[in-house]
């Protein structure tokens, strides 16, 4: 099922858009200090509580900074030593204010500074700092009010552009009482852009253009469900109306909410502007699960390569290494697996993983490195990695059939059960290059050993799935089971089963109705290795319940090894 929002789309209603400004209370507030700097104390504390437009509170109160008021600032505020001597101390006055201004959004000319002070004075004295939505009348006023409007954005200069009831005068209270009619004027002034509730409010200091705001209703329509979202365009050279391509494709937990972050300033990707300029709507595909969600996000990328997804730019290209079964066996880059008895390891999508993984193995053991066919009974000169003592020279015949057969094998064993061999292997290697103070080579080394560890990892953790022809597992996440079909490392059926159910029973219905996965050649799985890994991370997962099982799935003992075992083989510890 997919819905699918277009630009014709009606208005939001504020329920679905967050908080309508007729029903938000304001707190709106203002200090006076000692001075600008941090170390400076508060000396009056004014607030106005306003809600639709009516005042419902004021709150007014001096403090005492215990500290010397400087000359200039008195004069600049009006208030003395002496007024102040008597006042309440900022530990008395602090929860006063915080108790008035419980559950309101404060509102400050230049919150910066009012809301720090607050801040700072609550973690001094260890009160925990109310989670207040804030908003900032500069920040309005800047991205609200024309060039030529207004010179600049003081609290005097907006209080006689909009002709307010109050005359800031450097006392807080009257300042205060100053912003809330400056705030109400910027208010009216984006009303007639559809701006109804704070969050909306909020964007105009967030740098959203107006396009991106006025595209918010696509998310109206859209289920608070886990699915995938695609932004789409109009094809216009298609010729047919109803056509269109996809820009980009996502996926979330919580569709409507996730949309809707696209049209605000949680989205801060350069390239997402330019999408959604480009866009003319919105898709969705509802999933049952979240991990039905990341999978079918990955597979509408692979389908349709959207231009907006960096990922769809860059095609995995695939290698695998490949050991040969010639008569004197050899490493190969091969970009696919044939059923030809030979034993493969991977996939890789980078050459440079490729040939770190190769480099690692040839620094383990002296197998060879040249790509000649070489013939057990006719010996050929050995080449200068053999005087190097860094191959074995089956092709002089320094080694016998038997011996180099069993030097391939414990190559094979490192990529297929047991990667102990090649730390061994490298051990002394590695600590004479650091005893040598060799760093740079020794870095290289262990940059190669982390690729073949990095790669084992994921090799046994897709191969373990792509070998089992069916799994049917199970996580509880309240209210609901999550049952997922797995084929050959391919999600074959998603399903929930919802309270007074039978998770069995839901769990046979979509065994009979999943997707036939055919059994893959060698260790490939029967999807991309993102979507098994995905399967993978899931399945990994405390609490997951293995409901039926066709096949072993299970790693080698020693195929992976941890940092700590890796530091200790490798060490010697």
């Amino acid at each position: 099922m997919t819905s699918r929002t277009r630009e014709n789309s009606l208005q939001d209603s504020f329920a679905d858009l967050g908080v309508p400004l007729w029903d938000t209370t304001f707190c709106v507030v203002d200090l006076e200090t000692t001075g600008g700097a941090e170390t400076d104390s508060i000396t009056e504390i004014g607030a106005v509580k306003v809600r639709g437009g009516e005042v419902l509170g004021e709150f007014q109160t001096l403090v005492n900074p215990h500290t010397h008021i400087p000359p200039l600032v008195a004069v600049l505020t009006g208030i003395t030593n002496q007024m102040v001597a008597s006042a309440p101390p900022i530990s008395e006055a602090l929860p006063a204010f915080l108790e008035f201004a419980h559950g309101t959004v404060l509102v400050a000319h230049n919150a910066r500074f009012d809301v720090g002070f607050l801040r700072r004075n609550c973690a001094e004295l260890g009160y925990p700092w109310p989670k207040f939505g804030i908003l900032d009348t500069v920040a309005l006023a800047r991205h609200i009010l024309l060039a030529d409007e207004v010179p600049d954005c003081k609290l005097s200069t907006l209080a006689r552009h909009f002709h307010t009831t109050a005359t800031p005068n450097h006392r807080a209270l009257t300042d205060a009482q100053a912003t809330v009619d400056v705030l109400h004027a910027l208010i009216e002034r984006v009303g007639n852009l559809g701006v109804g509730t704070y969050e909306e409010l909020r964007e105009f200091t967030r740098k959203v253009s107006p396009q991106r705001r006025s595209k918010r209703s696509w998310a109206k329509e859209l289920p608070e469900a886990p699915g995938v979202y695609f932004f789409v365009a109009d094809d216009q050279l298609s010729g047919d109306p109803e056509a269109r391509q996809i820009l980009y494709v996502g996926k979330s937990s919580n569709l409507r909410r996730r949309v809707r972050s696209y049209f605000t300033a949680a989205e801060k990707r350069p390239r997402m502007e330019e999408m959604i300029r480009v866009a003319t709507g919105v898709e969705a595909y509802p999933c049952q699960t979240p991990l039905h969600a990341e999978v079918t996000e990955l597979r509408m990328i692979a389908t349709h390569a959207p231009r907006y997804n960096r990922r769809s730019k860059f095609p995995e290209r695939q290698q695998w290494i490949k050991i040969t079964t010639d008569a004197y066996p050899r490493l190969s880059r091969v970009a696919q697996v044939k059923e030809d008895g030979a034993t493969y390891f991977g996939p890789f999508s980078r050459r440079q993983q490729t040939d770190d993984v190769i480099d690692a193995l040839y620094d383990a053991f002296p197998i060879r490195q040249c790509t000649q066919r070489l013939s057990p009974t006719r010996p050929s000169p050995a080449c200068a990695l053999a005087e190097m003592h860094r191959c074995a020279a089956p092709c002089d015949g320094s080694i016998s059939v038997e011996g180099y057969h069993d030097l391939v094998e414990q190559v094979r064993d490192t990529l297929t059960r047991d990667v102990r061999g090649a730390c061994t292997a490298l051990r002394l290697r590695l600590r004479r290059l650091v005893a040598e103070q060799r760093y740079e080579e020794a870095e290289i080394l262990r940059r190669r050993l982390a690729a073949l560890l990095d790669a084992g990892a994921r090799f046994h953790r897709v191969s373990s799935l792509a070998g089992c022809r069916q799994i049917v597992a199970a996580r509880w996440v309240a209210p609901d089971w999550q049952i997922h079909v797995i084929r050959h490392g391919r999600l074959a059926a998603a399903g929930l089963s919802k309270p007074g159910e039978v998770p069995q029973a839901v769990a046979r219905a979509l065994i009979a109705t999943a997707e036939t996965v055919p059994a893959p050649i060698g260790p490939q799985s029967g999807a991309t290795v993102e979507e098994t890994l995905r399967i993978a991370d899931w399945m990994e997962q405390p609490g997951v319940r293995l409901i039926d099982i066709d096949g072993d799935w299970a790693w080698p003992l020693h195929g992976v090894l941890s940092h700590e075992q890796l530091v200790g083989h490798v060490l010697g510890a």
